[in-house]
């Protein structure tokens, strides 16, 4: 069984980087040959890129049978069914889009699933857009959470870092959905729900709720 282990030392996502980098050359040399305009054109997109692929570290307080939230964002949907409650999480352009793992525990399955991109706030992205749909059983109990990235309608664009059999541990960073997107997850119908309707909520920090 590997384990899952994604830290990042840099405050950005490793993979922005050379863009940022990029970015940066382009507009000082610009600077250089007098083309003010397009340099301050340059250096707004690199601060724009810098500021949405932000990478914060965090200390995730994670505790007895707790469920912490798995992305930074609204709370835009708690539907308790027969079967499950869901919770779906929107992100906007402004909030860190980085995703983390909800509980301690072992991914039994990562499938993608193709669909359309219709704007991540809507009730309907959920059933038709393009989602990464990753099942983890957690430690010491035998019924799964189901975790969902979605995307939206601007980037199109799933990241996800673990692959099935990882081991993962909660809080860790686990991948990314770009430029407005959503997150769901879908828990055991006992767990008790501690959030509310347009709760604002950071991955990894803010605890969803408990485990039965």
């Amino acid at each position: 069984m590997r384990i899952a282990n994604i830290n990042n030392k840099w405050p950005f996502v490793r993979g922005a980087i050379p863009f940022i980098g990029l970015g940066i050359v382009l507009t000082l040399f610009l600077l250089y040959v007098n083309f003010k305009f397009l340099a301050l054109l340059f250096g707004l997109i690199t601060a724009f890129i810098a500021f949405f692929f932000r990478d914060p570290n965090r200390k995730c307080q994670v505790k007895d049978k707790t469920i912490l939230s798995p992305a930074d964002g609204k709370l835009i949907e708690i539907d308790e069914s027969k079967d499950y409650i869901k919770v779906g999480i929107f992100m906007s352009l402004t909030d860190v889009h980085i995703n983390r793992i909800p509980v301690n525990g072992t991914i039994k399955d990562i499938k993608h699933i193709p669909g359309k991109f219709l704007r991540a706030d809507l009730k309907e992205a959920s059933l038709k857009n393009e989602k990464n749909r990753i099942i983890l059983i957690p430690d010491g109990y035998s019924t799964p959470i189901t975790i969902v990235q979605i995307a939206g309608i601007i980037a199109r664009r799933i990241v996800c870092w673990i692959d099935k059999g990882d081991k993962v541990i909660a809080g860790q960073r686990f991948g990314l959905v770009c430029f407005g997107s959503r997150v769901e997850l879908y828990l055991d119908k006992r767990c008790k729900i501690i959030v509310n309707l347009g709760q604002k909520v950071k991955a990894g920090i803010t605890i969803i709720g408990y485990m039965p």
